[in-house]
């Protein structure tokens, strides 16, 4: 069974304190379902058309791991903090075989 990835990248943020709440409660929902945060924060160096946007890559065990864990009450409580504060885009994909 191959590893998925989240992949967020963060457009803009209209709301600091509602991001703060999500982000408060989505870390620990995140774990609990399994997921491991690799890369949180702003690039340090981008290339082409790359933006400068938040970014957060998180490692679960499968695809279903992943879905399950955005599916969670635990995570939906997070998104339900965030409310709007922020325009970003999330992907699951999964690795690639080796």
């Amino acid at each position: 069974m191959a590893k998925a990835y989240w992949v967020a990248t963060y457009r803009s943020v209209s709301d600091p304190d509602a991001l703060a709440a999500y982000a408060a409660l989505s870390g620990p929902a995140i774990v609990a379902a399994g997921g491991r945060i690799l890369v949180r924060g702003l690039p340090v160096h981008v290339y082409e058309e790359g933006l400068t946007q938040r970014t957060v890559v998180i490692e679960f065990d499968s695809v279903e791991q992943a879905k399950a864990a955005h599916d969670s009450e635990a995570y939906q409580e997070a998104l339900a903090a965030l409310a709007g504060g922020a325009q970003r885009d999330i992907r699951i994909v999964e690795a690639v075989p080796t």
